[in-house]
């Protein structure tokens, strides 16, 4: 089995390709100057973001392979393993690449939110493909960025460096959202399927063995990572997809709740609460009256 490394520093990343540290904790590089790289795999502890300008071989990504296309965005956090599939040969970077440690961000604005960036956890498949004019604004940014850094570190340094970087990431945010509306066809899919999982769930006998449905067990069954998941249920339905199992659920005890036969807390545990209560809360909070004021009026 191939060794995993640790991509530990930005000088490490930046020597690997044979160019310059500039600064310690953030780089921009152009990697057609870079020197051909040895295949390896890596567990990253930076923010990595790769924008290919043409397919250069397999990417590797946690368990998944990506064969790039033009004007790709890839987004790599710490934690998250990549690198290319060796296979004895020394390849060539092409594109560019924006990294920087954590310490870079820590006590910023940025770095207080810098998870609410979902993209950064999405699967290689969920990748950014970008327009002609949105590559534009990425080169602009990574070019405000690399500004700064051929200049003398002063005060101001990190300051310019981290609000270019955050307001990058701002444009990735619209460039998903457009994303997410020209492959409408593509997610009214996927949310068909959700939806089919959901009754499938419900009619198994699954949540009296397992409880309810989570998040992350739809989005393993739509082969999507729960962030994009997420991401795209709230921009298609404008609930969370939390939201939109409970609302499913509600709809399916409706019916339930007129059945005189069953009590509440049998409806609870057939539908996988383990706590009747929570059951009756969260019923009452969708629908504005408990099971049994439900089931009298109706």
């Amino acid at each position: 089995m191939e060794k995993i490394r640790t991509m530990q520093s930005v000088a490490q990343f930046n020597s690997e390709r044979g160019q310059k540290t500039l600064h310690p904790l953030v780089s921009i590089l152009d990697q057609s100057l870079s020197t051909p790289i040895q295949a390896n795999q890596y567990l990253s502890e930076l923010y990595i973001v790769f924008l290919k300008e043409f397919k250069c071989g397999e990417l590797r990504y946690g368990r998944k392979h990506y064969d790039y296309q033009d004007g790709t965005l890839l987004f790599i956090s710490p934690g998250q393993v990549f690198g290319m599939e060796d296979q004895g040969q020394l390849l060539q970077p092409t594109g560019w690449a924006l990294v920087f440690h954590p310490d870079l961000v820590r006590g910023t604005a940025l770095g207080r939110h810098i998870r609410d960036y979902n993209f950064f956890s999405y699967e290689v498949d969920e990748a950014l493909h970008l327009s002609d004019g949105e590559r534009e604004t990425v080169l602009e940014s990574f070019r405000k960025i690399s500004y700064e850094l051929q200049h003398a570190i002063d005060k101001h340094s990190r300051t310019l460096i981290v609000s270019n970087i955050e307001l990058f990431l701002n444009y990735c945010v619209r460039f998903y959202d457009r994303q997410f509306i020209t492959r409408d066809h593509v997610h009214k899919d996927i949310l068909t399927r959700f939806e089919e999982l959901l009754d499938q769930y419900f009619q198994s006998g699954q949540p009296q063995l397992t409880g309810l449905p989570t998040v992350k067990y739809c989005a393993d069954e739509l082969n999507l990572s729960p962030n994009y998941f997420g991401d795209l249920v709230k921009k298609e339905t404008g609930k969370s997809a939390q939201e939109y199992i409970h609302f499913k659920l509600i709809d399916l005890a409706k019916v339930m709740v007129l059945d005189n036969n069953k009590s509440i807390s049998e409806i609870a545990y057939e539908v996988g609460f383990k706590y009747p209560q929570h059951f009756t809360r969260l019923f009452k909070q969708l629908v504005g009256q408990s099971p049994l004021e439900y089931r009298s009026l109706n």
